[in-house]
């Protein structure tokens, strides 16, 4: 059974900075992207970043260029988020997703709830 689980989110002023992780089991994701999505309430779930299998190709979000980095560990199964210099605007719970387009949510974790205060 495919499971993705993410952890590291939590509470953090403006300015700060937190990082996600995404930890796969299941099956090889070798030749997924791995990306992170987020669902601020009453909005629409939205793309916020993904990397190609062997880390070569990254895309993210024109909100959060400049601020987040996308990593993943192979051989650990993991992917990273390091969210830096965080709005009010990045609160949302925030998926981690695996599929075999760029921006490609085959597979989801449950979501990280994210909360940036002012």
């Amino acid at each position: 059974q495919v499971q993705l689980v993410e952890s590291g989110g939590g509470l953090v002023q403006a300015g700060g900075s937190l990082r996600l992780s995404c930890a796969a089991s299941g099956r090889t994701f070798n030749n997924y992207y791995m990306g992170w999505f987020r669902q601020a309430p009453g909005k629409e779930r939205e793309f916020v970043a993904s990397i190609s299998w062997n880390g070569f190709y990254r895309d993210f979000a024109n909100s959060v260029k400049g601020r987040f980095t996308i990593s993943r560990d192979n051989a650990e199964n993991t992917v990273y988020l390091q969210m830096n210099s965080l709005k009010p605007e990045d609160t949302a719970v925030y998926y981690c997703a695996a599929g075999l387009g760029v921006r490609g949510s085959d597979y989801w974790g449950q979501g990280t709830q994210v909360t940036v205060s002012s």
